[in-house]
């Protein structure tokens, strides 16, 4: 089917139209009411740059709520246009040569105690960083050897990625535009995209180098902005027969990273660089190996599969009501799963 790329508008076509089996989908809608019950939830899905179907219920189709840990992804994105544009020669250099201040934390001066800039740390990487595995901060892991969620890390490379374009200075953290805007003149106006961005900190001692390590980059979206990015993502960075962000790099990003898979048992084979993904089939059992996702606390989630030219937005899903987090990617899996179930060619 053609592939076509929305304007300021979505252009809805009927899900059969898209290959959809039309009752099949009106099946996962009455599930998703069901199972919902009366709490609040977003569900989007375009094909093919097509608007298929849009659910929701409590929520507003204006709300921008932030997408937490999904802003990795935009992340990831933006470090391969800085590659592009030759502000990096690659990924793999060391980000103290770029973002100097990251070394300036005391040992009374980082989150917590224990915690703070260690002289290993001045080997990271701007690869280190994207794929969670920086050590940053932390005694006793090496760059690249442990796969660690988190977020002061991200705030390194976002800053670092800022400062090339001069947009960060850890003397004036709130008086610089910082990455979000950044990230919004690359990746957002070159799609016609409108959401926004913030920052915010953890509550953290009086000594901690916020300045340096803190100020995340939130990003605030509609879930039709959503859908948009994803469309981005599942065309690997292409938009209209422009390379917004470049192929190589995104294919990369969206399948799981060398390190993990040199130094993490099989059940962590699900993260990229920035996106998790499911070419190992860790991360979601019934999904396509081609697909990958922009995931967020709140259950704020992107999910793509090229070979189906399908993304599925949640803004926000329905499984902030489980505890642990293997409940939570069941909650995503049989979403997709179904709605995956529903396409017919």
């Amino acid at each position: 089917m053609d592939v076509t790329f929305p304007g300021a508008e979505w252009e809805t076509r009927p899900p059969g139209d898209l290959g959809f089996d039309a009752e099949k989908l009106a099946r996962v809608q009455r599930w998703l009411r069901e199972v919902a019950g009366d709490r609040s939830f977003q569900v989007g899905i375009a094909r093919y740059g097509y608007l298929a179907a849009e659910w929701r219920q409590g929520v507003a189709a204006d709300s921008i709520p932030s997408q937490a840990s999904a802003a990795k992804s935009y992340y990831s994105t933006l470090l391969g246009i800085v590659v592009a544009e030759g502000k990096l020669a690659s990924p793999d250099e060391r980000v103290v040569d770029y973002y100097p201040e990251m070394m300036d934390v005391g040992e009374q001066e980082g989150p917590k105690p224990g915690r703070y800039a260690f002289e290993k740390d001045r080997d990271i990487t701007f690869r280190h960083l994207i794929c969670n595995v920086s050590g940053y901060m932390k005694p006793g892991e090496k760059p690249g050897k442990v796969f660690h969620y988190q977020t002061y890390g991200m705030n390194i490379l976002t800053h670092a990625m800022a400062k090339i374009y001069g947009c960060y200075d850890a003397n004036d953290p709130e008086g610089s535009p910082g990455c979000g805007k950044v990230i919004e003149e690359k990746l957002r106006d070159p799609i016609g995209g409108m959401w926004t961005h913030s920052h915010s900190n953890f509550d953290l001692w009086d000594n901690a180098r916020l300045n340096i390590f803190g100020y995340y980059t939130q990003v605030h979206t509609t879930l039709r902005d959503q859908l948009r990015v994803g469309h981005l993502w599942v065309n690997y960075g292409n938009w209209n027969g422009v390379q917004v962000a470049p192929e190589n790099y995104l294919r990369e990003a969206t399948v799981t990273n060398d390190f993990i898979l040199d130094n993490e048992p099989e059940e962590n084979w699900k993260y990229g660089h920035g996106f998790w993904c499911n070419d190992r089939g860790m991360q979601w059992a019934d999904a396509p190996r081609d697909s990958f996702a922009a995931s967020g606390a709140g259950a704020k989630h992107i999910w793509m599969c090229p070979r189906l030219g399908l993304v599925i937005a949640q803004n926000p899903g329905l499984w902030d009501q489980f505890r642990e987090e293997q409940d939570k990617i069941g909650s995503q899996n049989e979403v997709i799963a179904r709605i995956v179930n529903a396409v017919k060619e």
